[in-house]
């Protein structure tokens, strides 16, 4: 039987994440195909809804799977969705995607991050770019945002830093909005104390969330705009906090200059920071043993290409 303590930390955590979503009760009912009586009655403690109703309520708040577990706790159920370590080998056909469409994006950079924005693999594109990045800033757990705005990583090279470093931060603190977490509230603080403070004025050719990265290397610069990509019918926790940041070309010079960089038209940089094992088109980052509880981890095999993932546009924020 469920004790009354569960039932107050149902009502709490349901309220919270409603608040958060700026969502009615109405508009939550409706969503949820229940009453707004009903929902009033859940938030105030004085009912406990079926497993179901807790899981279409998660979901019409668009709670991630993490939390959706702890929702379902506080109301006296098991969780519903599992958290499987990436290099399990019952992941391995979410690997073979995720390593083919890193390995497809070549000779363009691409990255695949876990929900902390720390490093889980990368292409040799995007290895290229990090030449003379500080040691440190590449040791695992490597967080890309923190690889792209620390003074020891990118950021010297980054000729348009004083608006997209705040463009990332703003990307990043609208996620701890939506989804608090305290490393992620960490890294926002960490990150605004070194930038350079905002434009006042970011000048005509600013395109709000469209913000190109303009990156010096070598003797030229590159102009890149990304996407992002994620599994938009994952099941499992780990499976669902991946995502795939994609850096393309804003213009012709820049395809041709990645083209080149890539090994093409002449060898990547000698001085590229990448991990020690060398030549793979796709380069990964070993697991860590867990730090806070998480169990989505890197991977660490290659695979053959697959595709699973779904793609949606959007800013060009590594994060």
């Amino acid at each position: 039987m469920t004790g009354t303590s569960e039932r107050d930390g149902l009502a709490g955590v349901l309220r919270e994440w409603r608040g958060r979503r700026g969502v009615s009760q109405l508009d939550l009912a409706l969503r949820a195909g229940t009453t707004q009586r009903h929902v009033s009655f859940i938030e105030s403690g004085r009912s406990l809804p079926g497993r179901a109703m807790v899981v279409r309520l998660a979901e019409s708040l668009e709670i991630p799977l993490r939390e959706r577990n702890a929702l379902l706790l506080a109301a006296g159920y098991a969780p519903a969705y599992p958290e499987t370590r990436l290099d399990d080998p019952g992941l391995r056909p979410v690997r073979t995607a995720l390593e083919g469409v890193l390995r497809g994006h070549q000779p363009y950079p691409a990255v695949i991050v876990d929900r902390h924005s720390d490093l889980v693999s990368a292409n040799d594109a995007f290895w290229a770019l990090t030449e003379g990045v500080a040691a440190p800033l590449l040791a695992p757990p490597l967080n890309v945002p923190r690889l792209f705005l620390d003074p020891r990583g990118m950021a010297p090279r980054i000729v348009n830093l004083d608006v997209w470093a705040w463009h990332v931060i703003d990307h990043l603190r609208l996620e701890a909005a939506r989804n608090p977490r305290d490393r992620l509230s960490e890294l926002l603080a960490e990150l605004t104390a070194l930038v350079p403070e905002r434009p006042r004025d970011p000048g005509p050719d600013h395109l709000g969330f469209a913000v190109p990265l303009r990156l010096r290397l070598g003797g030229g610069e590159l102009r890149l705009l990304t996407t992002l990509t994620h599994f938009g019918t994952a099941v499992d926790v780990t499976v669902a906090e991946l995502r795939m940041e994609a850096f393309l070309p804003a213009d012709a010079e820049t395809a041709s200059a990645l083209t080149a960089l890539t090994g093409l038209g002449r060898p990547a940089p000698a001085t590229p920071a990448e991990p020690p094992d060398g030549g793979a088109a796709t380069r990964r980052i070993t697991p860590q043993p867990p730090d806070d509880g998480d169990a989505a981890r890197r991977a660490t095999s290659p695979e053959p290409p697959g595709s699973a993932a779904t793609r949606r546009a959007a800013g060009s924020s590594p994060a």
